[in-house]
């Protein structure tokens, strides 16, 4: 039966176009099983002016607390070129054990691993003390604008209340049970803007290059690390993207030199203070010499931790089905999981993550059950009555 299939699940969801931020069929299929199975399901959507309009779904089973709340996303990146696939992207096909597809990692695998896991808990505990939701986006690869921030406070305008989330991100690196991400990096993007004085590259005198500059600020923001990593996180780092003058000729000196950094930093910063020093950095180094512009866009992506021990139910589950003590991690980049932390703890654990985004991208059959197992487990132990 496919409602409690993780496979058929995962397949039907696969066979859904949901490109962001095409809807394809996937969030209604979810709603059509959550609802079959009691839930009581919604399908809001936001706009933005300048951003597509996004469906997204909420659903909930029960009244009470406490509340664990799975979260997650349907839209998939493009598959690109397709005929470079072993199978149509969409098709949902599966080979040697492999479900291939675009979305089977990354991550409607893992939707499908915890609505059955859902559906199956419920079928041995209809009764249970508490209650169960789902917070589903379609627009996690895309702006995320009208997606999870947006659905949140949707919910929270209608009263509702989450004790525990688990975002079913594909956090394993090699093998399931390897990772849990406990926090996520902040990140920040700077643009600089070094001005010079066009000229004639034989008459320097009466130009001023602004490559010169460029290089002094750059070197100027690299040189000292910004710190040493705490307990969780690593050394925030900060990575040079662009470096740029859009000069074709070799005999011009160029008006301006541009270029693009992006901090991924720790928990020891705020994006005020982190941009704080950064213009710090900027000023000591152009002293009186240098005419440039900073300028660093607006950002939601701020560095959290997630307290462990909130979440032992989850990783006595990973550790009964896998044999293994997942690592707490905050590596990688951002997620929806920095939207879900101002409302309650929250955790990412999914499947491996090896081909997520890649042609061929693919899952083992295999891990799908025990995924849903690790899942299911997770709930009986959250739900129980002494709850860990």
């Amino acid at each position: 039966m496919i409602a409690a299939s993780p496979l058929g699940l995962a397949q039907a969801l696969i066979r859904c176009p949901s490109v962001t931020p095409e809807e394809g069929g996937a969030l209604r299929f979810i709603a059509q099983v959550l609802g079959d199975a009691g839930f009581e399901a919604h399908r809001p959507v936001f706009s933005a002016e300048g951003t597509p309009d996004i469906e997204n779904l909420y659903a909930r089973f029960g009244v009470g607390h406490p509340y664990l709340l799975f979260a997650g996303h349907t839209d998939v990146v493009p598959p690109g070129d397709e005929t470079r696939w072993r199978h149509d992207p969409f098709a949902g096909a599966v080979e040697s054990g492999e479900l291939f597809g675009r979305g089977a990692v990354d991550m409607k695998g893992g939707v499908a691993c915890m609505m059955a896991a859902a559906l199956r808990f419920l079928a041995d505990r209809p009764d249970f003390a508490g209650s169960l939701g789902f917070l589903i986006t379609g627009d996690e690869e895309g702006p995320a604008v009208n997606g999870t921030v947006k659905l949140l406070e949707w919910a929270r305008g209608r009263g509702e209340r989450f004790d525990h989330c688990i975002l079913g991100e594909p956090t394993n690196p090699q093998a399931l049970g390897d990772m849990i991400k406990i926090g996520r990096r902040g990140s920040l993007t700077g643009r600089l803007t070094v001005h010079g004085k066009q000229g004639h590259v034989a008459y320097p005198q009466l130009a001023e290059n602004p490559i010169g500059g460029m290089v002094r600020l750059l070197a100027g923001l690299e040189a000292e690390p910004l710190d040493a990593g705490t307990a969780h996180f690593d050394a925030s780092n900060l990575e040079v993207t662009t470096v740029d003058v859009g000069n074709a000729a070799t005999n011009v000196i160029p008006m301006e030199a541009r270029a693009t950094f992006n901090i991924r930093f720790n928990d020891l910063w705020s994006p005020q203070a982190l941009e704080d020093e950064l213009r710090r950095r900027l000023r000591e180094a152009a002293g009186n010499t240098v005419r440039y512009t900073a300028e660093f866009e607006p950002t939601n992506a701020v560095a959290f931790l997630t307290a462990p021990d909130s979440f032992g139910f989850l990783i006595e589950a990973i550790e009964l089905e896998t044999g293994r003590r997942p690592a707490l991690s905050t590596s990688g980049g951002t997620s929806d999981a920095r939207f879900i932390k101002d409302h309650c703890p929250v955790v990412e654990f999914g499947l491996v993550g090896q081909t997520m985004h890649q042609v061929d991208e693919r899952v083992a059959v295999a891990d799908l059950e025990r995924l849903t197992a690790i899942y299911q487990g997770a709930l009986e132990r959250y739900f129980s009555d002494d709850p860990q």
